[in-house]
């Protein structure tokens, strides 16, 4: 079996660091990965101030806002009706000015921008069938990522195809038209993972729901919906984030807490890049931590994704190694006693190459 199909995980993801310009310019972000990295998927934060996280990508538009923390509607530009991001480059993307409160490019302010790269903006679209909806979709197979935009049937058990040709592992769903929950299918989430429901903008414990993925496991060709509102109202519009696991680059795992400073040892396969946690048997954020705010361990900048907050270094300690990651601290929204949590991770590097080179650690 081949270690990894991906020996550099920068084509496919990578995180940025940038400052405000404010109402100066625009700004041109440039990626310094390995690779370029033409991104279709961008999530940014301001990392100074407390600002809304913001999402943009190509299938929509780049003009086109939603915000993870919040459950609002999409909308076009940001707080004083301007564009955020005005395109995808060939290995970066360019920032409007923001000379608001926006977030994305604020005067002297440091800010993160985590970016997945699809199909390039190329989509093909599929009709509405019955209950199915109809949209348009774009689909990485080599990197397990599928952007996916549909118009709700209001009709229960309708199905989407993702194109991954594998079981996703993660799908993560968002109303564009109206404002609702931020749905998030994780298969960790408890035994029963199709049905249960997380809400990315809100911190509460898991919920048994069948009103979004209809109660029904995803299979390598569809996902299910059900009729809510949040997920498939009549002639609502959606976006629709799903991927599936690749060895030696993504992995979307669970563990469980022991309430210690030498905590558990997660292993990924590769070196994080980018980890995202939650624990869904209690009230807890989720916590975003990367390699690039965190060069070295310990690991301790973290920002909330349901929360606007500023970049914390409190209440969160891990290391990223050379396969995985290992808790350094008893704090619930990583690490208490017989606490349930699930991750999602992208690598840095693979644990080994294709041609059986191993990598080291931090």
């Amino acid at each position: 079996m081949a270690y990894t199909t991906i020996d550099d995980p920068s084509a496919y993801f990578q995180t940025a660091l940038y400052t405000g310009n404010g109402g100066s310019s625009t700004q041109v972000v440039t990626n310094d990965g390995n690779s370029d990295l033409q991104p279709d998927w961008i999530w940014l934060k301001n990392r100074t101030s407390a600002r809304w996280h913001l999402v943009n990508d190509s299938s929509r538009g780049a003009s086109y806002n939603i915000y993870p923390n919040e459950e609002d509607a999409e909308d076009v530009g940001g707080s004083g009706g301007n564009t955020s991001i005005t395109s995808f480059n060939s290995d970066g993307f360019t920032l409007a000015t923001d000379t608001g409160d926006g977030g994305w490019n604020e005067q002297g302010d440091s800010h993160v921008a985590w970016q997945w790269k699809c199909n390039g903006g190329t989509t093909s679209s599929f009709t509405e069938s019955g209950g199915n909806p109809g949209g348009t979709i774009q689909t990485n197979t080599t990197a397990g990522f599928s952007i996916i935009t549909t118009t709700g049937t209001g009709g229960n058990g309708g199905t989407i195809a993702h194109g991954l040709g594998a079981v996703p592992h993660l799908i993560i769903s968002k109303g564009r038209s109206d404002a609702g929950a931020w749905s998030v299918y994780h298969h960790k989430n408890t035994s029963e993972p199709e049905t249960e429901l997380l809400n990315l903008a809100i911190d509460g414990a898991t919920l048994d729901s069948p009103a979004y993925y209809n109660d029904t496991a995803p299979t390598s060709s569809v996902f299910t919906v059900k009729g809510s509102g949040d997920i498939n109202g009549d002639n609502r519009t959606y976006v629709h984030y799903v991927f599936t696991e690749k060895q030696g680059y993504s992995k979307f795992g669970s563990y469980t807490g022991n309430g210690n400073a030498d905590g558990p040892f997660v292993y990924t396969g590769f070196k994080p890049a980018w980890v995202m946690i939650r624990r869904t048997d209690a009230v807890e954020n989720w916590i975003m931590l990367d390699n690039k705010r965190e060069p070295f361990n310990v690991v301790t900048k973290r920002l909330y994704a349901d929360l606007n907050n500023t970049e914390s270094t409190s209440g969160t300690r891990m290391d990223f190694l050379s396969n995985g990651f290992k808790l350094r601290q008893s704090v619930g929204d990583i690490n208490t006693s017989s606490g349930t949590y699930i991750y999602m991770a992208f690598a840095g590097h693979p644990f080994v190459s294709s041609e059986g080179v191993p990598t080291t650690a931090r």
